[in-house]
């Protein structure tokens, strides 16, 4: 009821700060999760206080997740509903790139659940999901440089830029260690992996979201390109 009583555009605001503050959020979990928590707490910072940080990110990641997502369905002016965001691809705008939108929100969700109930099922078990963190955040990053309306503004590509960079500068500290006495192998294969996707999406950012003409190109209901301006700060389907 409250939602509905808003603004379109008001709608449409919220959706992107708060889909922008969920990436920050999921960035900053990943880096603590890669950078292994445990190892870098000290005497003046105990490991507990470190994972309940880590823990406690990830948490407030899933509350801007939900309010993007609820906001993403209230608004009017996109035809998103609930199924769309947990079901990958059956949606009609934008499809693909709502459909990786999808995943990431599945993918984040069985990690926060399995965290949550890491005593019950068993560390293997919590392990094994808890590698999907490394999928997630690309996932996340690909989800709002296609979807997104603010692919080319310019703060914004600051923000990718920036979470791009802390995570692979965790990865890559991660990766010059010996903790736990990594095979040297799974570490190159990890860090050319990192590499291969960086690149990967950077390449894509330039092809697609970042040209004018994206917002048809991606998917976009031709009933709403009508409404799309030329200012892409304006306007819930500029580019």
């Amino acid at each position: 009821m409250i939602l509905a009583a808003v603004n379109s555009q008001d709608l449409w605001y919220t959706t992107r700060g708060s889909g922008i503050m969920a990436l920050l959020l999921l960035t900053a979990s990943v880096v603590l999760g890669i950078s292994q928590i445990g190892r870098v707490s000290g005497q003046s910072m105990p490991r507990f206080v470190v994972a309940g940080l880590h823990r406690n990110v990830s948490l407030l990641a899933v509350v801007f997740l939900g309010l993007h997502i609820a906001t993403a369905v209230a608004d009017p002016f996109a035809p998103i509903t609930v199924a769309d965001s947990f079901v990958p691809f059956v949606g009609t705008y934008r499809p693909i790139w709502l459909g990786l939108g999808a995943i990431a929100t599945d993918l984040l969700i069985a990690l926060v659940v399995t965290s949550l109930l890491r005593y019950r099922i068993g560390f293997r078990t919590w392990r094994a999901t808890h590698w999907a963190s490394y999928a997630c955040w690309p996932i996340a990053v690909w989800h709002g440089l296609g979807t997104g309306s603010d692919s080319r503004v310019g703060w914004v590509q600051l923000i990718y830029v920036v979470c791009t960079v802390a995570v692979l500068v965790a990865l890559g500290w991660r990766l010059t260690t010996r903790w736990g006495g990594t095979d040297p192998g799974q570490r190159t294969l990890a860090a050319f992996g990192a590499a291969a996707v960086t690149i990967a999406i950077t390449a894509w950012a330039f092809q697609g979201p970042l040209r004018p003409g994206w917002a048809k190109r991606s998917g976009t209901p031709s009933g709403l390109l009508g409404g799309t301006t030329t200012t892409t700060t304006t306007s819930p389907s500029g580019g």
